[in-house]
């Protein structure tokens, strides 16, 4: 039997991750139907369905069924404008996220978490990541993959000046540290998603790599 998802939702469609995702997803043959909820309207598609609003009200009002669930919302906290705000998107929108899609009858989810992620840690951006990844643990997801990239690599709409500047030298780095393209991680996703497996997965930036090359 194919465990590949047919109904999906996405979040964060228009992002750097999500668009190439989104695009992959619809290429997909095995994809019959895109919900994705967006704050700006995206290129129409056969298999899209593309609500347009404030993303916290969209989630609340999502309807239908989907099978599998992609989480690719992210800022941060200069982009947000304060730790608070960024905790809405990092936090509270995946979250609450997670819990509409067990409602529409979602199996699996598949979240973009951060590399260093760690509920203990001292950073807040980490210590955040990783609050996120044992909430949604206790979600109780049949399966619940965690993605933990490192820098993301790839031309965004709006650039991060601090990936700019770090992007050369995070090429350079050694295994799960090194950089790695939005594009790759997009495609790992697919293919995580594709693939067999219960419970829960988390993948690193190396295996994402590999499995997104």
């Amino acid at each position: 039997m194919s465990t590949a998802p047919r109904h999906v939702l996405l979040a964060g469609a228009t992002g750097l991750t999500g668009g190439h995702l989104l695009r992959l997803l619809q290429d997909d043959p095995e994809v019959a139907h895109v919900l994705a909820p967006t704050r700006h309207a995206l290129p129409a598609h056969p298999k899209l369905e593309n609500p347009v609003g404030m993303i916290g009200h969209l989630i609340a009002q999502l309807h239908g069924t989907v099978d599998t669930a992609f989480c690719c919302l992210g800022t941060t906290i200069r982009q947000a404008g304060s730790r608070e705000a960024f905790r809405v998107v990092d936090y509270d929108l995946p979250l609450s996220l997670g819990r509409h899609a067990l409602a529409l009858g979602a199996r699996h989810y598949l979240v973009i978490s951060a590399l260093g992620a760690n509920a203990s840690s001292r950073l807040f951006y980490n210590r955040t990541k990783g609050e996120l990844e044992l909430a949604l643990q206790k979600q109780g997801w049949p399966r619940l993959t965690i993605v933990r990239p490192s820098l993301l690599l790839g031309a965004r709409h709006k650039p991060r000046a601090g990936e700019v500047l770090a992007a050369p030298f995070s090429r350079l780095l050694p295994g799960r540290w090194r950089g790695i393209e939005a594009a790759t991680v997009a495609r790992a996703m697919q293919r995580l998603a594709n693939a067999p497996g219960t419970g829960l997965r988390i993948a690193e930036s190396d295996e994402l790599a590999a499995l997104g090359a």
